[in-house]
């Protein structure tokens, strides 16, 4: 008798090269060069993101530097590797798995699409428009983009429930093939900073991206201030105010808030000692596929937390949060007020 030859298994994350979905990407790539039986592929950006033993890696480079070549290379250059990887191999794929949200056309007996891009159930602004046209379009794209070939796939993964009923919606894929994998958030190993705050501390975690609703919190600030008066309360972001066009205007509109301090981007040591010493954590981005910020918050603090009444939001607080309307800023500042007061 012949020698069984072992299952093909093919990544494909050409696009990933920072953040979560490189943390994805690395623990399923490990996790397979781990396994016995398995012959596997990895089509990355760059080999040194993601480096394990026994994985055969596919470099491409060139995917980042527009969407027409990244389209290209997932409706065309795939087909072509997935039959030279057969060729090679002299046995079909057995599961081709996509780590960013497109289904490749390709040649193989199982696909399946981890999807992770909120961006579709956006409800952008015109001013979205002017800070950054990426992020509309983007939003517009992918609500297109989804739906290509993506009843090619025997399953689809997403990280909330809230985003199974979404996706369904929108591409009619049948939502009972479509399987929810929270992801698995850890704050350990990390030793936190000391950082003490003479006031109460209110919290903003996150990226200088105009969804992030910056100017949100800065107008609730604003009202509290007058409300307080100053030197009562501190608001610290995350974000300097230089990154972007979106973080100068946020920076020049919001410079007469005292309480308001731009701390832009903090190690992670540092960034876990604020999660610790803040009072208060306050999240109104206007979408999020998880929204990691909280979980930290709640996994190194637990306090009280003041959240956009989104569905990403109740999907990962679970119900631990209080809610107010994402652009609603009148309401944000009461909710602030009364942290102020039962603190």
């Amino acid at each position: 008798m012949g020698e069984t030859l072992p299952r093909v298994i093919v990544v494909s994350a050409v696009n990933i090269r920072k953040g979560g979905t490189l943390t994805i990407l690395r623990e399923c790539l490990q996790y397979l060069s781990q396994q016995e039986g398995l012959k596997v592929y990895a089509l990355v950006h760059k080999q040194q993101l993601c480096d394990y033993p026994g994985i055969t890696y596919l470099e491409f480079p060139w995917t980042i530097k527009s969407w027409g070549r990244r389209l290209w290379c997932e409706y065309v250059t795939m087909h072509r590797v997935s039959l030279e990887i057969e060729k090679k191999e002299g046995q079909e794929i057995d599961t081709w798995l996509s780590l960013h949200d497109t289904t490749p056309r390709v040649k193989a007996r199982h696909q399946e699409v981890y999807c992770h891009t909120s961006f579709p159930f956006l409800k952008w602004k015109a001013r979205d428009l002017v800070m950054d046209p990426k992020i509309p379009l983007f939003a517009m794209f992918t609500r297109f983009a989804y739906r290509i070939n993506i009843h090619r796939n025997d399953c689809l993964i997403v990280q909330q429930e809230w985003f199974r009923d979404g996706l369904s919606r929108i591409t009619g894929y049948p939502k009972e093939k479509i399987r929810v994998i929270p992801p698995k958030v850890s704050v350990e190993g990390i030793v936190p900073e000391t950082i003490v705050s003479g006031v109460p501390m209110f919290l903003y975690v996150s990226t200088a991206d105009c969804h992030k609703n910056f100017e949100t919190l800065c107008q609730a600030a604003r009202l509290l201030e007058k409300e307080v008066g100053t030197g009562k309360f501190r608001v610290v972001l995350t974000i300097s105010g230089e990154e972007n066009r979106y973080a100068r205007w946020v920076k020049k509109r919001w410079a007469d808030v005292r309480s308001v301090e731009f701390k832009g981007f903090m190690k992670r040591e540092k960034l876990y000692g604020y999660y610790k010493a803040a009072t208060c954590f306050v999240f109104p981005s206007r979408v999020e596929t998880w929204g990691l910020p909280i979980t930290e918050y709640s996994l190194l603090n637990g306090g009280r937390m003041l959240l956009a009444d989104l569905p990403y939001a109740h999907g990962v607080a679970e119900g631990k949060g209080v809610y107010f309307p994402a652009t609603n800023p009148v309401r944000l500042k009461e909710l602030m007020y009364e942290s102020l007061a039962t603190r």
